[in-house]
């Protein structure tokens, strides 16, 4: 058995993903890791794309837009307080915060994060404003 685990957002490490936005690095167990996601208004991270996880993201606090694009095509959403959405493996992704708004997002990772490598860069519709 795990031991059980706590960790305060104030208290968690602070790193960035490779797509250039800012993580803060919350619990994790055998089945998944927490992560809390964050962009600065007018951010925009990198377009990418998981090779072996999957994620489910939960907008917490500000507005913004994410792309996805899968086997049934590509598509963009508003990020707003209280939406939930799936990047499932092999789905590229890009995501950005409002002009006016900082983006927060809470997203369990499945498996736990691997690493290094578990992402390759693709094309997205926007252009990146932040570097890694």
């Amino acid at each position: 058995m795990i031991a059980p685990a706590t960790v305060a957002l104030a208290d968690a490490p602070v790193v960035r993903a490779p797509d250039g936005s800012t993580v803060h690095v919350l619990c994790r167990l055998a089945g998944g890791s927490m992560a809390r996601f964050s962009l600065a208004a007018g951010q925009v991270a990198m377009a990418v794309r998981h090779r072996t996880v999957d994620e489910i993201w939960y907008i917490t606090a500000g507005r913004g837009e994410m792309w996805r694009a899968g086997p049934e095509g590509a598509s963009t959403i508003a990020l707003v307080p209280g939406l939930s959405l799936t990047i499932p493996v092999g789905c590229a992704f890009q995501f950005r915060a409002a002009p006016d708004s900082d983006l927060a997002a809470v997203a369990i990772t499945m498996p736990p994060w691997p690493g290094e490598g578990e992402v390759e860069p693709v094309a997205g519709p926007w252009a990146p404003n932040l570097s890694v």
